[in-house]
């Protein structure tokens, strides 16, 4: 009888022939199995197995705060107090909970793991409409992801420039863009997410230094002379697109879903200590952080400014002006390690097409080719539609709500199948309901956002 040897990475290797002497068949499979062992060993998401609880850690928060939290006072000024402050609670609960559906529906089937998102997808909805279902939404998210931390990471350095030498010539928008994406044509060839481990952590330290800075700096600057606390907008129906608008800008703020299946595959699992134990340790502590940061600079931003308040809580405050250039280059650095996080996943959708499905020999050149392909394609598009809240509440709803707050409660309902009418039941149909009237309406106040602002824009200024 065959014999297998099961590894982490769920490939089976032979060990012995069967009785009938059928050698030739079982030494061409394990020919096969360990041409496909070779190649998930170079894919960037399957190549490494060894990180830490901790590596989760900072690892979701990169993923999760960083040009969110910045908007958080404007989307207040278009919620108000009490919707405000009770659409930031039940986001932090909802994704809170879909994420720790992810965690546990990772390693749901005895000797597999589900490492990427549209894994998942196909075991919950069939092979083709798994692909179908979650591929589109993950891109939109992660291209979208990389593309507004493009406009954040070149409007950030273009503050921290006009607030450290104000007399210098003025430097269009677009040069920074530029400079910012010229270090992503280096970084994106570090060739895993343990790889980028280091750059992460950075990352997530800076999160939690300018999210510190953009409230305790709002708080130095006290409320400002005649603040007001009404809806900016000087319409109704302006009013209303402003707060669909707004929930797209929270969605984003959650938006750590997303790459967290591809996280949870480079921690280690056995049938003893599977990886959703430490996974879960490093999202709480993750989760923890982000209350810190999310918060206090919506909540103390909007108390300040008002609805006056910027779409950048940065672009709000003037002095201490060297506290201000140092947050702007904090951010700067966060965006660096979040766009990595975000494009990783996209990295291994490409590399795996033209691997397995190309069949192009896996190699450096390869690598270098695509990565680069990808890098220049999302400055290009920054550095054409730079309108930083637009962006937010547009992709927010449109991708960042189904892939965070509600595919995975229907791919728990669709795989668990729990009772009718029961509490796991009813929790995931809340989460799905509110998930969908998020979907719709927050693009529609995005996509006005947008149109607005590109009334006075000219191309590439």
């Amino acid at each position: 009888m065959e014999t297998n040897r099961q590894h982490d990475d769920n490939t089976s290797i032979p060990t012995s022939t069967t009785p009938n002497g059928n050698s030739h068949l079982l030494s061409k499979n394990a020919c096969k199995l360990a041409e496909e062992k070779a190649i998930d060993d170079w894919l960037p998401i399957t190549s490494s197995r060894n990180a830490k609880w901790w590596y989760s850690a900072f690892h979701n928060v990169t993923a999760m705060v960083g040009a969110g939290v910045l908007s958080l006072p404007y989307a207040m000024a278009a919620l108000g107090w009490g919707p405000g402050v009770l659409v930031l609670i039940i986001s932090w609960i909802i994704t809170l909970y879909t994420l720790w559906q992810m965690v546990e529906m990772h390693e749901m089937v005895p000797g597999r793991r589900f490492d990427r998102y549209h894994e998942l997808g196909q075991h919950a909805f069939g092979e083709k409409l798994g692909l179908y279902i979650v591929v589109p939404q993950q891109l939109i998210v992660e291209v979208s992801v990389s593309i507004v931390y493009m406009v954040t990471g070149g409007q950030s350095l273009k503050k921290f420039h006009e607030t450290v030498c104000g007399s210098c010539t003025h430097i269009k928008t677009t040069y920074f863009i530029i400079i910012f994406a010229s270090v992503h044509f280096v970084l994106s060839h570090l060739p895993s997410f343990n790889s980028i481990s280091g750059v992460s952590l950075a990352a997530a330290v800076m999160s939690l230094t300018y999210s510190t800075i953009a409230w305790t700096a709002s708080l130095r600057k006290g409320i400002q002379p005649g603040v007001e606390y009404g809806y900016p907008a000087s319409s109704r129906a302006g009013t209303v697109f402003d707060f669909f608008n707004a929930l797209g800008d929270v969605a984003f703020a959650y938006a750590g879903h997303n790459v967290v299946l591809e996280i949870q595959a480079t921690i280690p699992s056995t049938p003893e200590k599977p990886s959703k134990k430490p996974m879960w340790k490093g999202v709480l502590v993750a989760y923890f952080v982000v209350s810190l940061c999310y918060f206090p600079v919506a909540l103390i931003g909007y108390r300040m400014f008002g609805n006056k308040v910027e779409d950048n809580i940065l672009l709000s405050l003037e002095k201490p002006a060297w506290l201000i250039a140092a947050a702007n280059m904090f951010v700067v650095i966060h965006v660096i390690g979040s766009y990595q996080i975000y494009a990783m996943p996209v990295f291994d959708m490409i590399e795996t097409v033209l691997v397995k499905k190309l069949h192009f020999k896996p190699s450096f050149i390869l690598r270098f080719i695509s990565r680069n392909i990808y890098v220049a394609f999302t400055m290009l598009v920054a550095i054409t539609f730079p309108f930083f809240g637009g962006l937010l509440g547009f992709f927010g709803g449109l991708a960042f709500a189904p892939t965070t707050y509600f595919l995975p409660c229907i791919m728990w309902l669709a795989i668990y199948k729990p009772k009718k009418f029961g509490l796991s039941w009813f929790t995931n149909w809340i989460c799905i309901i509110l998930g969908l009237l998020l979907m719709i309406l927050s693009p529609i106040g995005g996509l006005r956002n947008i149109i607005l602002r590109a009334k006075g824009y000219k191309i590439f200024s």
